[in-house]
């Protein structure tokens, strides 16, 4: 079955800097986009990274963009995301996705905490 499983986050202090990593099993997973989501206290999960399958093409949402990088290894069956100059607003549960046919799949989440 399809498993995803995150890791990297914590606490960090504003303009820091994590490395999340989603260990993927289960499918095959070098022919699927994949897809970081967060969840901050009372909000909607928003959509903040996606990557095609083979890496070529991301997308970001814009409150990270030049900010944050997606970035996949298909023979590590692993997709990562680079948090870089971190602010106070990142704070949230950060989910690693796969939408395959008409289901999606979740991890459990990392918690990413930005504070002084």
């Amino acid at each position: 079955q399809v498993q995803l499983v995150e890791s990297g986050g914590g606490l960090v202090q504003p303009g820091g800097s994590l490395r999340l990593s989603c260990a993927a099993s289960g499918f095959a997973f070098s022919t699927y986009a994949m897809n970081w989501y967060r969840q901050a206290p009372g909000k909607e999960r928003e959509l903040v990274a996606m990557i095609t399958s083979t890496g070529a093409s991301t997308n970001y949402v814009d409150s990270v963009k030049g900010r944050f990088t997606i970035s996949r290894d298909n023979a590590k069956n692993t997709v990562y995301l680079q948090l870089n100059s971190l602010k106070p607003a990142d704070t949230a549960v950060y989910y690693c996705n796969l939408k395959r046919w008409n289901s999606n799949y979740w991890g459990q989440g990392t918690q990413v905490t930005v504070s002084s």
